[in-house]
């Protein structure tokens, strides 16, 4: 069967996970935050991503990811879906913050794995669902074991997607096969969180992406997406390539994806501001890579 989410994505196709920018103090920038965000949806992003391991969730307040929600929703208006990060080690804590993202006017939340505890997969389908249970909203599964140590393995999704509100997933589990397996026995809409899978996944029937690096290569990512849709799949292959350098870059070069995209952002002349401890700053070595590949995939 085809999976009708990859026809109808719930979020959209093109998302970015978006950086959160603090102020040279390191306090929250609501009007960075706003100019960035117009930016993104102005070049291609038809969802935004908020308080997700990007936008550096550990080290923001309860207060300031409401706060960053509305901000954004304002900016945004309905040109694009606002899904909020609530996922925490805490069942209770990230219920809070699912009622708290839905009063604030987010399109859906993003739940990631409880990190550190490694609950087993029985405590790890009763804590989504409860998630699931405690709000309104849409629900996107994030699945990224080498952050979180535990994974969501396939029968897992399987069955929470029998929940109505469970409707997609961020897939950063490196495993194909089971995101195949999953996709062609569910209705759930897959995106790739890893972004030299973006192409890969959507080829068989995924939703699109979830990107750090679209904050700062928005257009040539969603560029990717468009070409194959039109059936150039040559012309959309190339444009994934030319992108590998950057994201290798800003994804595996050893220093996080929020340190990279919010120095090439910065230099730039873009919203970022600096990354809240423990997180450092890149080096400038660093950024003059960042902004040597940028300059070749755009050019």
């Amino acid at each position: 069967m085809t999976n009708a989410a990859s026809l109808n994505p719930p979020f959209g196709r093109a998302l970015c996970a978006m950086v959160t920018p603090f102020t040279g103090s390191g306090a929250l920038d609501l009007d960075g935050a706003q100019r960035l965000a117009a930016w993104l949806v102005g070049h291609g992003c038809n969802g935004l991503v908020l308080s997700g391991t990007t936008g550096e969730s550990p080290t923001t307040s309860d207060a300031e990811k409401a706060e960053l929600v509305t901000a954004v929703r304002e900016a945004v208006g309905d040109r694009a879906s606002v899904v909020a990060g609530v996922g925490t080690p805490d069942t209770r804590h990230t219920a809070e913050l699912a009622r708290s993202a839905e009063k604030a006017g987010a399109d859906g939340v993003l739940v990631v794995s409880p990190y550190y505890s490694r609950p087993p997969q029985d405590a790890l389908e009763a804590h989504f669902l409860e998630v699931a249970d405690a709000c309104g909203l849409p629900v996107m599964l994030y699945d990224i074991p080498g952050r979180t140590g535990t994974r969501i393995e396939p029968e897992t999704l399987l069955r929470l997607a029998a929940h109505p509100r469970i409707v997609a997933v961020k897939d950063c589990s490196y495993d194909f096969l089971g995101a195949q397996k999953v996709l062609a026995r569910t209705e759930l809409a897959y995106y790739a969180g890893c972004d030299e899978h973006n192409l890969a996944l959507y080829a068989v029937g995924g939703a699109g992406y979830v990107s750090t690096v679209a904050n700062v290569v928005p257009e040539q990512l969603r560029a990717v997406l468009d070409l194959f849709d039109a059936g150039d799949t040559g012309a959309a292959a190339a444009l994934q390539q030319r992108a590998t350098e950057l994201i290798e870059l800003t994804m595996a070069a050893g220093l996080p994806g929020t340190v990279t995209a919010k120095a090439l952002l910065g230099d730039l002349g873009l919203p970022a501001g600096p990354v809240r401890p423990p997180l450092r700053p890149a080096g400038r070595e660093t950024v003059d890579g960042l902004r040597a590949a940028y300059e070749r995939l755009v050019g």
